[in-house]
């Protein structure tokens, strides 16, 4: 077997996967230039007769001639049955598998690519293809926030835009750092600023993306933290004017003054310049000096300051010169009196206790 006949990519983000399959695709359709001897099949399966259905679907387009001779382009797109679920773990669904094996071993003019996710990559089917494959996969080339920054950027270039400082990482946090949107919105953005082109700023990501996954209380607690108490009531109303629910909020509020408890106390302990971005390196070097206080940083924790990404501490870092720690330390129980109360007063109640916790937030960091 060639292995230069098998390609399989794999990884955490669809996005990401479908990106760098097509890539492949369309390098390979120089070499079947007719439509008819490529085909793209959907990979995704609900039950174990789907896997068998689309691994004969694979088989019989690899195994039928072009019309005009010669192999085939066959891609297997977006396979979802290489993991744990129901599905994926079934014995049918390895039988399929194991049965596919004969046929991509003997590929010959044929040529297949294998994108898949998400996947469990102790699966056996995974282990097989890293061995008899171009094998690449996305999450360990790449991390998750470094791809988002590269094709939101290339995105933004193609479409003739820029962000300002600072608007990229808002971006980040609006939407929680999501690939597609991210190029989705960017593609928003630039079309609001038309031929001409221009700059991206904090406002129009503000104003104009949506709060999306991890971002979803983004606006409320950038307003709280900011110092700006007219943005912070005016951003709790629209939250509640949404129908937002309170507790999420207050839960958003309390890992990010966690984070800057924890950054507070490195500024004064000399370790960190509150005035300065945050590297990779420095945060690594930092985290292996006090390895000893923290658990797994590769355990995503607001707890531990070290498990979090770096462009995201650089941007609460300049927050510390507002608040010393033991104002940092009163909110914290400030937040804790809210929680309490939102537990007892009626849904109609609780806008007004964020913002009167955000009135005495900005009483502390004046």
């Amino acid at each position: 077997m060639s292995k230069e006949s098998l390609f399989t990519v794999l990884g955490d983000d669809d996005y990401l996967v479908r990106q760098k399959a097509k890539e492949i695709f369309d390098q390979l359709l120089n070499e079947f230039p007719d439509d008819l001897s490529h085909e793209i099949i959907n990979g995704r399966a609900d039950r174990v007769d789907d896997v068998e259905r689309i691994l004969n679907e694979a088989r019989s387009a690899g195994e039928t001639l072009s019309l005009f001779g010669g192999g085939k382009l066959v891609w297997i797109n977006e396979a979802n049955f290489l993991n744990q679920t129901k599905t994926g773990a079934a014995q049918g669904s390895k039988e399929a598998l194991e049965s596919l094996k004969p046929f991509l071993e003997n590929l010959r003019e044929t040529k297949l690519i294998f994108s898949a996710c998400p996947v469990h990559r102790s699966h056996g089917f995974v282990k097989w293809l890293q061995k008899n494959s171009v094998y690449e996969d996305v999450a360990k080339n790449e991390k998750e926030d470094v791809a988002f920054r590269r094709l939101v950027q290339d995105t933004a270039q193609d479409f003739g835009v820029r962000f300002s400082n600072g608007a990229l990482e808002y971006l980040a946090g609006k939407i929680g750092a999501h690939s597609r949107l991210g190029v989705e919105e960017t593609k928003k953005l630039a079309s609001y600023l038309g031929k001409a082109g221009g700059e991206i700023t904090e406002k129009m990501v503000i104003d104009m993306v949506p709060d999306f996954g991890e971002g979803d209380f983004f606006e409320a607690s950038e307003a709280f933290f900011s110092g700006k108490l007219d943005w912070a009531m005016e951003a709790i109303d629209r939250h509640f004017f949404q129908g937002k629910d309170a507790r999420p909020l207050l839960a958003t509020l309390q890992n990010r003054n966690r984070l800057l408890i924890q950054l507070r106390v490195l500024v004064d302990g000399k370790e960190l310049d509150s005035k300065q971005r945050l590297g990779k390196d420095q945060l690594e070097q930092i985290a292996r000096k006090y390895l000893d206080h923290f658990s797994d940083p590769s355990e995503k924790t607001t707890l531990n300051l070290f498990s979090q990404n770096p462009w995201f501490l650089s941007r609460l870092l300049p927050l510390v010169q507002k608040f010393s720690t033991r104002r940092l330390i009163d909110l914290q129980m400030n937040l804790i009196t809210a929680f309490e109360q939102v537990l007892r007063q009626p849904k109609e109640q609780h806008a007004t206790i964020f913002k009167n916790l955000a009135i005495r937030t900005h009483s502390l960091g004046r």
